[in-house]
């Protein structure tokens, strides 16, 4: 991802954030999410304001005051409970990805990619919805929520698609206030989907996503969502899975008429006579009982890069793709742990102030607005085919030339320019003559019949 964008002044923010509006609609998406202003300012104002600030490493407590509206203004955006955060994701994604598709080559294979990330809240006391939130990476409880996110890949660019700002619905885990709406409104949709377990969220936010017209055939994810069942959800939905096993002893499949575990197949082919492969170690065939339904998976077993002495299982239920297309694949997933680090580092992620639940997903939702827009221009700035016509002239095949012709075209030319500026041309027939000689029998013979 190029940071380029970051360290450049206000000015420069505005012109892209200007070009981006144009691009996506965004005075569209934004009533298409419901985002509105009675009176006053207009909403996108506000947005690039938040934008501006975002990219410039400032809290919404000091950033810099606008004369045209205050902050309480820009709270109050944040705050409203009536805003579809989700959406207005989801609609940005989803023009950058038509805008990207026509420059990208059909045959890619797209994919959404599921994760979550830590979100902190370590020193807050008050904000709703606050709750002891398990972290996978340092396997202990903090105070805070996880980051659920869905995003889009053609393999060059990423886009975040869709989120959800995960809470817990244990009572014993839950820390700050949980406010009470209509169950039929936005606000209680949002916080009933935050206390819900995390692999059917994330499978609500896929099916948004597809009902969206997203074309992608694969889905990607780690151990955390790599259970049977997820695998087969997604196949239901037209999707293969490619994910990473966990090595547990609860998980069993069939492998050859017997029933086993991951550890127990891997210990069964380490003693058999199979060599393992420069790329993987080893690649075989199992199948998943799901509801009285065989469902047959391939599994890929790959040297763990930290520990060599360890493994790692990938598994799909696109069966037909090779180990290496497999881990090909699965290393894309590495995107969307970018995606988290840019957003940590570069664009306040859980560096905010607001203690409203709305706003925290709309805090989450001008992060995602940044990283597209970052995205946006790595693409442009990487991609030469976003140059349009000037691309296929410039990228256009030159017409084959004989070989003959070539070294016939450069001896003419040289010997053109020997005469333009007046060199003896005594020296220059005695060094022909020597390059001549070096050169194949059958060149010669060549060079001979076209002259």
């Amino acid at each position: 991802m190029s940071m380029s964008i970051l360290q450049q002044s206000t000015t420069t923010i505005h012109h892209s954030f200007i070009r981006f509006s144009k691009l996506v609609h965004l005075s569209d998406i934004l009533r298409t999410s419901n985002i509105k202003k009675s009176k006053g300012i207009k909403v996108y104002v506000l947005l690039e304001w938040l934008l501006t600030a975002t990219l410039n490493r400032y809290s919404l407590f000091r950033a810099e005051e606008s004369h045209l509206f205050t902050k309480k203004t820009v709270r109050n955006c944040l705050n409203d409970p009536r805003t579809n955060w989700q959406r207005l994701v989801q609609l940005l994604a989803i023009h950058l990805i038509t805008y990207v598709e026509r420059f990208t080559d059909p045959r890619r294979r797209q994919a959404l990619i599921v994760d979550d990330s830590l979100f902190k809240r370590e020193f807050s006391n008050n904000t709703e919805m606050l709750a002891r939130v398990f972290d996978h990476d340092k396997q202990t409880y903090f105070k805070g929520f996880r980051a659920l996110t869905v995003g889009w890949s053609d393999g060059n660019t990423f886009l975040p698609l869709n989120f959800a700002l995960m809470s817990s619905s244990n009572k014993k885990n839950q820390l700050g206030i949980f406010k009470q709406f209509d169950k039929r409104s936005l606000a209680y949709q949002r916080r009933a989907q935050a206390m819900r377990k995390m692999n059917d969220v994330a499978l609500e936010l896929i099916d948004a996503s597809l009902k969206s017209g997203i074309k992608a055939k694969y889905a990607l994810f780690d151990s955390w969502y790599s259970s049977p069942r997820m695998f087969y959800e997604l196949l239901d939905r037209g999707l293969s899975g490619i994910g990473m096993l966990k090595k547990t002893k609860k998980v069993y499949f069939r492998y050859r008429g017997r029933q086993m575990d991951v550890k127990t197949l891997y210990n069964t082919l380490r003693r058999s006579k199979w060599s393992t492969k420069t790329k993987y170690l080893y690649s075989s065939m199992v199948s998943f009982d799901i509801d009285g339904h065989q469902m047959p998976v391939k599994l890929v077993f790959v040297t763990n890069r930290a520990d060599k002495n360890k493994y790692l299982v990938l598994a799909t239920t696109q069966v037909s793709l090779r180990p290496e297309q497999i881990i090909q694949m699965y290393g894309r997933r590495w995107q969307i742990e970018s995606y988290f680090k840019v957003a940590k580092q570069y664009l306040q992620f859980d560096k905010t102030q607001t203690q409203s639940y709305d706003g925290l997903c709309g805090h989450l939702a001008i992060v995602a607005l940044g990283y597209d827009i970052l995205a946006l221009s790595q693409r442009e700035n990487i991609d030469e085919r976003t140059l349009g016509d000037i691309f296929y002239d410039y990228g256009r095949s030159l017409p084959d030339i004989d070989i003959t012709d070539a070294l016939n075209w450069l001896i003419r030319t040289i010997n053109g320019l020997v005469k333009n500026f007046n060199m003896d041309s005594s020296v220059l027939d005695d060094i022909f003559d020597e390059f001549i000689k070096a050169l194949p029998n059958r060149l010669i013979r060549l060079l001979d019949n076209a002259s």
